[in-house]
């Protein structure tokens, strides 16, 4: 066998550490699915993993224990945003990897033969994946635009009509709930015309996306005095740019979507609503004379 320069041993026992590492990530997130097909592929592409590093382990002769942190991580991200989300965030944290791979593979020709089934099989498995609640992306995005753009309008408006935290979350929470009951209504019945046989089920993720939004927003209301309507305000608008950060991040990530345009998209939209909501707010209480 070639002998081979510490610097090089060093990378092999970095690639040896993340395919052990993928192997067991890639089995867990197995073991939380029910779709055979979907366990199927995640399974086989664990093995590709393990294969990968037992040979890495020929040269090393090292028993190389996963990266707990790790697995971990994937582990949570999977709970919160899926499988198909996790995988992809797993591929975009892999180019270190493939320099490695380039420098070993000047040295040992075989790094270049796993570094080819890094790219190209393992994308195509994943490919295959089919995730329910990405079937579903335009029912969330339905919803959750809906939510920002009505409810971040409406408690803008609100916050300067009422100055009462207690009071704008109350109205929030009535017409935030009311709204969700009618966008999931709409939604069922728009699908179930389009012939959706799922129609319950866009009605559901158009729903739960809205609920959610409405108690964030409304949630500063709540936890902060009468009088701070205005800290409670800003603090909700941030609410709404985070949102929207991680969903379009989210998105653009499951369905390889362009990020920068959709979130400032979705974000001017929100953003033009409340301060459009603001002036009414101001002009209602001052023509009306209202002095709460």
């Amino acid at each position: 066998m070639t002998q081979l320069s510490k610097e090089i041993m060093d990378k092999i026992r970095v690639l040896q550490t993340n395919e052990i590492t993928e192997y067991v990530v890639y089995s867990h997130l197995a073991r939380r699915l029910k779709d055979e097909h979907n366990k199927e592929i995640l399974l086989k592409i664990g093995l590709e993993e393990l294969a990968h590093a037992n040979i890495w382990k020929t040269y090393t002769k090292e028993d190389i224990k996963p990266k707990r942190l790790t697995i971990l991580f994937y582990d949570i991200l999977n709970v919160i945003f899926g499988y198909t989300f996790t995988l992809k965030i797993m591929e975009k944290g892999e180019d270190k990897a493939n320099k490695y791979y380039d420098e070993i593979s000047e040295v040992l020709p075989i790094a270049k033969k796993i570094a080819a089934e890094e790219e190209e099989h393992e994308k195509a498995l994943i490919a295959m994946l089919d995730e329910e609640r990405l079937q579903y992306v335009g029912s969330m995005v339905l919803g959750l635009n809906d939510a920002l753009v009505e409810l971040t309008g409406t408690i803008a408006g609100l916050s300067f009509a009422l100055q009462n935290t207690k009071l704008v979350a109350l109205s929030g929470l009535v017409t935030g709930i009311s709204a969700t009951l009618s966008m999931a209504s709409s939604e069922f019945l728009s699908a179930r015309s389009d012939g959706n046989a799922n129609a319950m089920k866009s009605a559901f993720y158009t729903g739960i996306m809205y609920i959610v939004a409405v108690f964030l927003l409304v949630l500063p209301y709540l936890l902060l005095p009468e009088d701070a309507y205005l800290p409670a305000l800003i603090i909700m608008l941030l609410v709404v740019l985070t949102i929207i950060f991680v969903f379009t991040f989210y998105i653009s990530v499951a369905k390889d979507l362009p990020f920068k345009r959709r979130f400032w998209e979705m974000a001017i939209i929100s953003f033009s609503v409340a301060g459009f909501a603001f002036i009414i707010g101001l002009v209602i209480k001052h023509f009306l004379g209202i002095d709460i």
